[in-house]
């Protein structure tokens, strides 16, 4: 599909830069490009009011879209590329009239989608459009497996960076099998940037350990730091002989938690 790359003129705003969108682009090498670019034109061919505008948007927006999705389609290919060289000309020229309906700028963006320039389509879009219906496209086409893409878009929306907010969700969704109770810990601490490796690894033991729903509660206590609680289990460790583990759980090791946790009795 050859087109003509257009210089775009960009509204003024505080969205996020295109190089923040492009982190979600490189997160993954499955990122599907015919996903993406439905689910940019879903969201921004109805911000565009001019009706002779947003048809040319629709009819090039399918026929991409179908393109993509059989890439080695000669014909298809061929198609896309005019429909997409006839909207570029649209949006030029409608651009230069002085009676130009409203839609400019969102067509701008989605000529951007459209050549392939996700990300620069979602920096422009994410004014007039949000961020949440950009955030759901660019998710969808991660077409990762086992992944908390409830989770990752959480995050993203709290503020963190998209990639560390994929691998939150990809770190948690190998475990959607943890109890309500463990799952919530693991959301507190992604939200709080403090969910790495190590973190996991000591609660799959918690898991692993088949807690009661007493022994659930005390081990939610002692992952969030509560520190009475935590002296006191590790004074009835010592009184078990399990001085190790004590002297572990009072260093803030979390693997300890969890032989702690199956010691409170029943």
């Amino acid at each position: 599909m050859n087109t003509r790359v257009i210089s775009v003129p960009r509204q003024t705003g505080r969205g996020r830069p295109a190089s923040w969108w492009a982190q979600l682009i490189e997160a993954t090498d499955r990122f599907d490009a015919a996903s993406v670019t439905e689910g940019l034109a879903d969201a921004i061919i109805p911000k565009i009011t001019s009706r002779l505008l947003r048809r040319e948007a629709e009819l090039a927006a399918d026929v991409v879209v179908r393109h993509l999705n059989k890439p080695a389609n000669d014909e298809l290919s061929e198609r896309a590329g005019k429909a997409v060289d006839r909207l570029v000309a649209t949006v030029e020229r409608l651009d230069r009239s002085e009676t130009a309906e409203g839609g400019i700028d969102e067509a701008y963006a989605l000529c951007d989608a459209l050549q392939g320039r996700y990300a620069d389509a979602a920096a422009a879009a994410e004014q007039f459009i949000g961020t949440a219906p950009l955030l759901e496209a660019f998710v969808a086409a991660l077409r990762l497996e086992r992944f908390d893409m409830a989770l990752a878009m959480r995050l993203m929306r709290a503020g963190q960076n998209p990639g560390a907010a994929v691998q939150s969700g990809l770190a948690v969704g190998k475990y959607a099998w943890w109890p309500t109770w463990l799952l919530e810990i693991v959301t507190e601490r992604a939200l709080a940037g403090r969910l790495d490796a190590a973190t996991i690894a000591a609660l799959d033991q918690c898991a692993y350990a088949e807690l009661s729903a007493t022994q659930a509660r005390v081990a939610r206590r002692m992952l969030n730091g509560d520190a009475p609680l935590i002296e006191a289990t590790a004074q009835r460790l010592e009184s078990m002989n399990a001085r190790t583990a004590a002297q572990k759980l009072r260093g803030g090791d979390l693997m300890a938690v969890a032989l702690a946790a199956r010691m409170v009795p029943l």
